[in-house]
């Protein structure tokens, strides 16, 4: 690690710390080596800072909105941590290309499949990108639900530090069984993930996916034995 990366992770490290109280004892479910991509909810800015302090010294690389660059800090900051600037809204062939480059080296990539942050918590609709990734990879991917991070400006102004719940899934694949993957099955895809994020967030937090019962599993494979965060959320 250089001086510069050092001094960045104490930085954030302490700064996350006198914001938030992390609870992060689920982040031992995450394998200590091999590719994986890690789908997460976007709330606001805490959720890079947390994966990237509170998973060392494993490798993190997060995709970013190429807006996020305009701001020099958060530009400095992501070029530290190897961010991968991405295009929205279009098929960004050199985003796509570094983030597969991520995954071959072995290292983990993290995506926000709803593009943009809720502010309030409560989940968007997903956008199919990683859905791309994931079969053209191969990888596993595993959903990470944050919560309570949308509470921080109210908290900072009371001087409180709040709260900040990390809840880890299970692993899983993307199997299309020779079905052409185009438009809505792309679509459909990205809402089964989504609904595995929604599986481990309180009711008041799942958004447009609030409804589990609506939810199908049919393009996702789970390896034996694990159970699927939604069949746990059902109490099936």
């Amino acid at each position: 690690m250089t001086i510069t990366k050092r001094l960045v992770t104490l930085t954030i490290g302490a700064l996350t710390h006198a914001l938030c109280r992390v609870h992060d004892a689920e982040l031992a479910k995450v394998p200590a080596h091999g590719p994986l991509i890690l789908v997460f909810n976007h709330v606001n800015f805490l959720e890079i800072p947390a994966l990237y302090i509170h998973m060392q010294p494993r490798r993190v690389i997060a995709l970013a909105k190429t807006e996020t660059w305009d701001n020099p800090v958060l530009g400095f900051l992501f070029d530290v941590g190897e961010g991968i600037p991405v295009r929205r809204g279009e098929f960004d062939i050199r985003a796509i290309r570094r983030a597969l480059a991520v995954l071959a080296a072995g290292d983990m990539l993290a995506i926000a499949p709803e593009g943009t942050r809720s502010n309030d918590g409560r989940l968007q609709r997903g956008h199919p990108g990683v859905v791309l990734l994931a079969l053209r990879s191969g990888v596993p991917l595993m959903p990470l639900a944050f919560y309570g991070g949308e509470k921080y400006r109210h908290n900072l102004a009371r001087l409180r530090r709040t709260d900040f719940h990390i809840v880890v899934g299970q692993p899983f694949r993307l199997k299309p069984g020779g079905e052409k993957v185009i438009g809505a099955v792309r679509q459909q895809i990205v809402d089964e993930i989504m609904y595995q994020l929604a599986a481990l967030l309180p009711p008041a937090y799942r958004g447009c996916y609030s409804d589990l019962d609506a939810a199908t599993e049919k393009y996702l494979h789970f390896a034996p034995p694990a159970e699927s965060n939604l069949r746990r959320a059902r109490g099936l």
